[in-house]
């Protein structure tokens, strides 16, 4: 008998209770580095979410003919093969993204979410629910960018999607655009959602 997979519960583990950033703490270097502009965040979130689904599900899809003893190697591959899709599309669509994004779209390839997701979830289950996972890891990593970016933007640029939201007479916080900012920002959401979660916790070991 098949097992049954729940698509939400899938979707809720990667958005919230097992958030890659907040709870699983991986995948932070790229969330510093380009969140302080929002569009720079999203592209990069949807850049991400792009390849961790489809490589999950092709790890997922190709993981009984894959030999053991190069499965690691396997995966790196397929992951590579994502990247330069993502890569060549910014570079002929969206080359002034391209540029601002930097090497941090190459650096997907060695990003800890996609392998672990691979090797936690896709390496032993069916693919469809493999390819549901991978994107809801990415759409979490993306939610956190995005939190990130609306806060640092706004308090060092004065705008929201480079459009300007502040007086004229409004003083920017020059931390918020370097990356100390970035790490104070993530570091009190991360404080707030463990908090809630101990708190949920402990309601319902009292009960």
């Amino acid at each position: 008998m098949s097992k049954k997979f729940n698509s939400a519960q899938i979707f809720t583990d990667g958005l919230v209770k097992d958030n890659p950033i907040i709870f699983q703490v991986i995948g932070i270097c790229s969330a510093l580095a380009v969140t302080n502009l929002m569009l720079n965040s999203l592209i990069m979130g949807i850049a991400l979410t792009f390849v961790t689904a489809l490589s999950s599900f092709t790890v997922s899809l190709l993981k009984d003919k894959t030999p053991g003893h190069i499965r690691m190697m396997v995966q790196v591959l397929i992951i590579s093969v994502y990247v330069i899709i993502v890569d060549i599309f910014l570079k002929a669509y969206m080359p002034d993204m391209s540029k601002a994004l930097g090497p941090y779209v190459g650096l997907i390839i060695t990003n800890c979410i996609i392998m672990g997701r691979a090797e936690a979830y896709a390496i032993s289950n069916p693919p469809l629910p493999s390819l549901l996972d991978g994107a809801a890891a990415g759409l979490g990593y993306t939610a956190v960018l995005m939190i990130i970016a609306i806060i640092r933007e706004f308090l060092g640029f004065g705008t929201l999607f480079g459009f300007k939201v502040t007086p004229a007479n409004w003083t920017p916080w020059t931390m918020m655009i370097m990356p100390p900012g970035a790490f104070f920002i993530l570091a009190i959401i991360m404080w707030i959602a463990y908090s809630r979660k101990n708190d949920k916790e402990e309601g319902v070991n009292t009960k």
